[in-house]
């Protein structure tokens, strides 16, 4: 019933950062950032709900989050999949699929009628739940969807990000303090040594961008943006 393969995790990223410059789902912009909901100004910019547009492309990656688990947690470590309200919610589904699991999903706030719920679903109490997001920055709207899990009564160990910023210190003790694994299969690293290899760029755009990868608030304040995250 389920096939798994175990590609190297360097392949996996940069054959997912080859796909999501495929299908034109990130960006480069350093002559003109974008503005992010924190406040940060940034020259890259990336929209991973375009992967679920594309069969092919989206099943590989769901095979490579499935390794990506398998391997670094094991086959019988989870009881269901939980996606986050929204974009993580059509991967949970993949997923928990490719992992033959029950799905659930988490709304950022309880519903304001009937019965207020915060997870549709059926999640027993002491569920070993992983939860799936498409992408994640800094962690803090991930922990929005574990701390609901664990609220509800749930136990949440791992998360998975197909995408993973990678650049934010902040990210590494979110995940730290909150006791929680977080799996990744691509970094911004990866998009950038895609784009070096392929001439996608000038030299120019190229180096902004890793600049602002190895510094990102100093590359934000330098352009007009917040010098810190939010700590919420």
């Amino acid at each position: 019933m389920f096939q798994y393969s175990f590609p190297a995790k360097p392949v996996m990223a940069e054959t997912m950062a080859k796909m999501l410059w495929e299908i034109k789902a990130v960006h480069f912009r350093p002559e003109e950032p974008y503005t992010l909901a924190s406040g940060m100004k940034s020259p890259v910019y990336i929209d991973c709900r375009k992967l679920i547009s594309y069969p092919r492309i989206r099943s590989t990656i769901m095979d490579f989050a499935a390794s990506t688990l398998l391997s670094e947690v094991g086959f019988e470590q989870f009881d269901c999949v939980a996606g986050g309200e929204t974009a993580g919610i059509p991967f949970a589904a993949f997923l928990a699929e490719r992992l033959g699991l029950p799905m659930i999903y988490v709304r950022k706030k309880p519903k304001g009628h009937g019965r207020a719920a915060q997870i549709e679903g059926d999640m027993p109490e002491g569920a070993r739940v992983l939860v799936i997001e498409d992408l994640t920055t800094a962690g803090g709207s991930m922990f929005t969807f574990i701390d609901a899990v664990r609220n509800a009564g749930g136990t949440v160990d791992h998360g998975m990000a197909l995408f993973y910023y990678g650049i934010f210190k902040e990210a590494a003790e979110r995940f730290d303090n909150g006791k929680v694994a977080l799996h990744h299969i691509a970094t911004w690293q990866n998009v950038l040594t895609v784009a070096r290899e392929k001439s996608l760029f000038d030299e120019k755009t190229l180096n902004s961008v890793e600049s602002f990868l190895n510094a990102p608030l100093d590359w934000s304040a330098a352009h007009g943006g917040v010098s810190e995250l939010p700590t919420a």
